[in-house]
Parts: C-alpha cells; structure tokens; sequence
C-alpha cells in the first residue's frame, strides 16, 4: 500500500504499488517521503473526489500498540508499535 498525497498536501485514497509505480513512470507523480512510502500527484485533484473517510483505530498495550486505519468497516492498514521493556 503507497500513501497519495494531492498537490495540496491533502490526503487521498491509498493505493496500490503497482498503481504507484505506473504514475511515478509516467511522470504524473513524485516521491514525497520513502518512510512510509507517500507519493505526490503532480496534477490537482477535484475536491468532490476525495469524500471518503478514515479512522485511525489505536489498541493500547503494555508491550505492543497495534493502530488500525479503517475506511467504513474495510481494514486498510495495520501496524503495531513495539514498547521498549529494556528500561
């Protein structure tokens, strides 16, 4: 999964690498960060397009934090931060 960024810095739907390297090919988009992988879209996107909502779900743990980001009920991205226990 590639994060997309409009020319505005706004977020877009996220997609897939395949879908990303075509753009980065064909020149209609930039890197803008390689952790996590974001990219730029060099054309400005309508407004109307991007209606669709994110939630970022967080499940707190003493050892590890797993984050959620859920559009409707559709898991799209899961991660988990590792608390340092060394301390």
């Amino acid at each position: 999964m590639v994060f997309v960024l409009d020319t505005n810095k706004r977020p877009l739907a996220p997609c897939h690498g395949a879908v990303a390297r075509k753009l980065l090919k064909q020149g209609k988009a930039a890197i803008y960060k390689r952790f996590p992988f974001t990219i730029i879209l060099k054309k400005s996107v309508d407004e109307s397009e991007n209606e669709t909502t994110y939630r970022l779900k967080i499940d707190y743990g003493s050892r590890h934090t797993g984050l959620a980001i859920l559009r409707g009920q559709e898991v799209v991205w899961l991660g988990q931060l590792d608390h340092r226990t060394d301390i």
